[in-house]
């Protein structure tokens, strides 16, 4: 089946959703692409900061939605979506809907000795984007939406 129509069989909230993170991942993708770190940080909360690693009523199933809708659009666009853009639109989205998350950017050597970078989201105690290997990787710098 296309993704044209298996974009219609879904819901009505899940193609919002989707069409929302669409949106997100191209602006995060020009952000990164145009504009000096220093400016993009502005928007990505409280440096070194973190949020509570507790989960918040009613904010699980929101997070999962956001997540997906980011990863499902960033494997079909036709820009590159790498980590750093898809944890950018998941906090962005979820900042919008007052979630709390926790942007973290790690370094790491690759086999060949090489440094290498990632980024991923945290939502409470569920990563949403770059779980895979992130554990490998030593924090830097964090960005976080912190309690008031």
């Amino acid at each position: 089946m296309s993704w044209p129509a298996r974009f219609m069989r879904l819901p009505r909230a899940r193609r919002r959703m989707l069409l929302e993170a669409v949106l997100w991942l191209g602006a995060a993708r020009l952000a990164v692409v145009i504009l000096p770190f220093k400016w993009i940080a502005l928007h990505l909360g409280e440096h070194m900061a973190q949020s509570p690693e507790v989960r918040r009523e009613g904010k699980d199933e929101l997070a999962y939605e956001v997540s997906w809708a980011v990863r499902t659009a960033s494997r079909n666009l036709p820009w590159q979506c790498k980590c750093l853009v898809q944890a950018m639109a998941a906090k962005w989205m979820l900042k919008r809907r007052g979630a709390h998350t926790t942007l973290y950017l790690g370094l790491a050597k690759d086999g060949k000795h090489n440094l290498c970078a990632h980024a991923w989201l945290r939502s409470g105690d569920a990563i949403l984007t770059g779980v895979r290997g992130h554990k490998r990787f030593t924090v830097v710098s964090t960005f976080a939406e912190t309690e008031e």
